[in-house]
């Protein structure tokens, strides 16, 4: 019997990017995102969005695809194409990832053994506290480092480059781990 797929469109708070929810996993952990087509060997899916007209950045996560257009596509009129194109991909049961699955997600960054009591307090509080609400978003947020009082995150998906990002990140996050956690003093968004 075919899986029937439902697929349902959130806008996020960053206006180029719109998250597509599936009513079923495309990745059992992590996420990944690419910026380029050319990036894209491991992850058909990925390639083939990025033929459509406009769109320049694909991220992935657990059930669904935060997708970033340029500035000259309207998403009234993408929306409904994109959304009928993820759902024949699923329901024709096309590989999503191909590879070994870890060749799919990007490694956990802050998962070392040599992490010291303040660096897992900061993780616990990032995946207690903010993750849930960025992935809500259509993003992702990983810990990158802890040194000299500042706390290094990698931002991804909808949450690379929106425009309330550094709000979020200063009066937001910033605000809970010092609440928490009185050894952080800064936090900082770095490229992956």
């Amino acid at each position: 019997m075919k899986k029937v797929v439902t697929i349902y469109t959130e806008s996020t708070p960053n206006p180029a990017t719109m998250k597509f929810v599936a009513n079923s996993y495309l990745l059992e952990e992590g996420s990944v995102e690419y910026t380029t087509r050319e990036k894209t060997n491991n992850c058909p899916l990925a390639r083939q969005l990025f033929d459509f007209s406009g769109i320049c950045g694909v991220f992935i996560t657990a059930n669904f695809i935060t997708l970033t257009k340029s500035s000259e596509t309207d998403w009234f009129e993408l929306n409904p194409i994109l959304r009928e194109f993820i759902k024949q991909y699923i329901e024709s049961g096309q590989p999503i990832f191909t590879g070994p699955q870890e060749q799919a997600a990007d490694p956990e960054l802050h998962r070392t053994a040599t992490m010291n009591p303040i660096e897992t307090r900061i993780i616990e509080t990032l995946e207690e506290y903010v993750k849930p609400a960025v992935e809500q978003d259509g993003g992702a947020i990983l810990f990158k480092s802890f040194k000299d009082g500042v706390v290094t995150v990698v931002m991804k998906g909808s949450c690379s480059g929106c425009p309330s990002s550094t709000v979020t990140l200063k009066s937001g996050i910033e605000k809970l781990l010092k609440n928490f956690i009185p050894e952080v003093q800064e936090v900082v968004a770095e490229a992956l």
